[in-house]
């Protein structure tokens, strides 16, 4: 049964990673979306693309800013969301992701899907070749995706891949996927990205893909410079020679480098950086597809009283925050999901308000035994301003409560190996990105989950979470979806606040800019104009 399929929601790219606040191009001519629409959305945005006025010219060269440096060349195991905005640019999977919600064909022409859905069969792409000349085979797809999945070594690097039980090539242009059972979810992970048979940690030093562009070189903490792929197989792009991505991870330093010249685009801005750049650069601004709170290690003294939680809730003013940080254009939320996921999502905000509840935080505290309060660090990685900007807010908030709130700004690589993968801190302020796949927002608060760094734990919400994988339909899976939204809010398993919005700068002689649904950065569309 051929499926067509649209994305999940029309939420559009970045403010950062994973954890720090942690991603295409338009069909080509005869590609066609990969399955039917799943939910609608509306978009409103400021700009939901750079000026096209202008011829466009092939060639030159752009320096794109990036608030932290990359934690792996290796497209199967980059965890931070930040570092998968970049290699987007350098591979592609079977399918991606295009800039109306789409997936698209990529190194696969064309996909089927068996009316159990157990079956995926994908043809590929006449003469798609890597960056080294060689065109992708069947072979190369094998082994690209029982690598992700573990079926080569036991161990899945893409989770939602380890459904996977086996590849089988059918012919030289033609893979067949056979998984465990149906998921009408699954085929946003073949989004993974397509690598040379046996490449395996070779990727690490010299990544090679099927992408708009090749890589040049890497240096720790400064950047990465990519070339043009002139191979690729979307005719027409990209228009750009070379594009580098400047770890820049002083907001100061990042607003200097704007104003001076260094930089073309910087997608990170605060309101107050957007306003000091409004009438120099293009400000282009859309939702986002991140969920930023004030993060609680449920395994620490005292958050593990589901009543300190709870008053901690009740102490943020997030329309406050909203409008300090991100001038009222951010999206207050109450749970794990993003509020242009219509389908999926239940407004929870009413549950603690989006104003501060004084008293009630205030009774909590004395009911659970600090009638007086008590201290709390809260770790927020200094690169990302938006963050830093939010805890300065929280922290006098909390401290209307009676919660001695302090910040200890870190590192983008302390942030990641102490609080999101180490899981040493008490609270955090950050933002976790959304994939195409409603699911991923809640996967991660599974007891069991590697990627539940709050340490929430839950029977109930685990049992219900498994349930809901076992439906064949998304209109099934979005009931359970909603009812876990609820048991995350009424726990208290986080302090939820918004869905910002993200504003980008763009050099007054460049076009083509285009927000995503996912966390990316697409350099193939962006051109200088005559």
């Amino acid at each position: 049964m051929k499926k067509r399929i649209s994305c999940l929601f029309m939420t559009l790219l970045i403010l950062a990673a994973l954890g720090g606040c942690a991603g295409g191009t338009g069909e080509s001519s005869g590609d066609k979306p990969a399955t039917e629409s799943l939910t609608g959305s509306d978009t409103s945005t400021e700009s939901i693309q750079a000026s096209s006025d202008g011829e466009a010219v092939y060639g030159g060269s752009v320096v794109v800013g990036i608030q932290q440096d990359i934690d792996s060349l290796d497209p199967h195991k980059a965890t931070a969301a930040g570092t998968k905005e970049i290699l987007f640019n350098i591979f592609e999977g079977l399918v991606k992701a295009d800039e109306n919600g789409n997936l698209i064909d990529a190194v696969a022409s064309a996909h089927t899907i068996s009316d159990d859905g157990c079956v995926y069969t994908f043809t590929l792409r006449d003469n798609i070749k890597f960056h080294n000349g060689d065109v992708v085979s069947a072979e190369d797809v094998k082994y690209s995706l029982e690598r992700a999945s573990g079926l080569l070594d036991g161990t899945p690097l893409i989770s939602t891949l380890s459904t996977i039980q086996s590849v089988d090539i059918l012919d030289e242009k033609t893979v067949q996927v056979t998984v465990g059972g149906a998921n009408p979810e699954l085929i946003y992970s073949f989004t993974a990205a397509i690598i040379p048979a046996g490449s395996g940690e070779d990727e690490t030093a010299n990544p090679v893909g099927t992408g708009p562009f090749s890589f040049v070189s890497y240096t720790p903490q400064e950047g990465i410079v990519l070339a043009r792929n002139d191979d690729y197989w979307q005719e027409g792009l990209p228009y750009l020679d070379e594009v580098t991505f400047k770890i820049v991870t002083s907001a100061d330093t990042a607003l200097l480098e704007l104003q001076g010249g260094s930089i073309d685009i910087y997608p990170y801005l605060t309101e107050s950086q957007a306003a000091d750049l409004r009438g120099s650069f293009q400000i282009l601004s859309a939702p986002s597809d991140v969920v930023q709170a004030l993060f609680l290690n449920n395994a620490a003294e005292p958050l593990d009283d589901v009543r300190v939680r709870q008053a901690i809730a009740y102490a943020l003013d997030k329309d406050s925050v909203n409008d300090f940080v991100a001038g009222g254009n951010g999206t207050l939320i109450g749970s794990a999901m993003l509020p242009t996921l219509k389908d999926f999502y239940v407004d929870t905000n009413d549950t603690y308000g989006t104003g501060a509840n004084v008293e009630k935080a205030k009774e909590l505290l004395a009911d659970a035994g600090y009638p007086d309060g008590f201290d709390l660090e809260i770790m927020i990685p200094s690169n990302y301003e938006f963050h830093m900007q939010t805890g300065e807010v929280v922290v006098e908030q909390l401290k209307e409560v009676g919660i001695n709130a302090v910040i200890n700004s870190v590192e983008w690589s302390t942030w990641l190996d102490q609080c999101y993968n180490g899981r040493q801190y008490t609270a955090t302020i950050c933002g976790i990105t959304c994939d195409m796949t409603p699911g991923y927002l809640l996967n991660r608060f599974q007891t069991d989950s590697k990627k539940n760094f709050i340490n929430y734990s839950n029977s109930e919400y685990d049992e219900l979470y498994a349930k809901a994988q076992e439906c064949t339909t998304l209109e099934e899976r979005a009931e359970y979806y909603k009812q876990l939204q609820t048991i995350l809010t009424d726990d208290a398993g986080t302090a939820f606040i918004m869905a910002p919005p993200i504003t980008v700068a763009v050099n007054q002689k460049l076009s083509g800019y285009t927000f995503y649904p996912v966390y990316v950065q697409d350099m193939s569309t962006v051109y200088f104009t005559e």
